[in-house]
């Protein structure tokens, strides 16, 4: 099995303590196409948004170490409502899928749809303690990133930069995509300075990243 180098500044019982929750009971709450359908916010909440080819819900089985619990699919933006995952029994928190965003097929209706809910999601939920912005490795951030970066700077929702399918690319060139996004992470208000770099499929900084989640609940 492949060792990857620590990220982040996480002490070891921060990591083993996600680690034993992740492991713990994780299960489907219920899916949200609009905001009246939203759960009680009664559990801190960290929201999961990225490119609809990102690897988001890839990231997720991976996070839970369950196959199945979110659907991946090479039909970019399926997933056009709001996931809820509890974490535990009973719930100590939940993590929430949000849609996938930047799909170029989409219906111009579905893409008001998708700003609005995302927007008023962002803007009127007290639960949601940090959003997680996944982006992909191998092409760092764009400017349909951009939109939802400026989205959750406005929001004033803290949120932590997350470079997915890390293990695609070569170690130099993830070493200055992860600086660019470094650079302009340290740019803008309401984003965490420290970025992580992941791999579903490799494992890498999945223990951090459980962490990560962990920190953000408090």
């Amino acid at each position: 099995m492949t060792e990857f180098a620590p990220q982040g500044s996480f002490d070891e019982e921060t990591v083993e303590a996600a680690r034993k929750l992740f492991a713990g009971p994780v299960s489907f709450l219920k899916s949200a196409p609009a905001l009246q359908h939203l759960p009680d916010p009664v559990v801190p909440e960290v929201a999961f948004a990225g490119r609809s080819n990102v690897g988001k819900s890839s990231l997720l089985n991976a996070l839970t170490n369950r196959n199945g619990l979110a659907r991946t699919s090479n039909t970019p933006g399926r997933t056009q409502e709001l996931n809820f995952f509890d974490i535990g029994q009973p719930p100590v928190f939940r993590l929430v899928d949000m849609p996938g965003y930047g799909f170029a097929k989409a219906p111009k209706d579905m893409l008001k749809q998708w700003r609005f809910l995302v927007n008023d999601f962002l803007r009127g939920r007290q639960a949601l303690k940090r959003a997680l912005v996944l982006i992909d490795a191998r092409h760092g951030i764009k400017d349909v990133d951009r939109e939802i970066l400026e989205m959750l700077d406005k929001a004033a929702v803290s949120y932590r930069i997350v470079l997915t399918k890390a293990d695609k690319v070569k170690a130099t060139d993830l070493a200055a995509v992860r600086e660019a996004t470094e650079a302009e992470a340290r740019k803008r208000p309401a984003a965490h300075p420290d970025i992580l770099a992941t791999s579903s499929e490799g494992g890498m900084g999945i223990p951090e990243l459980r962490a990560a989640v962990l920190e953000a609940i408090g």
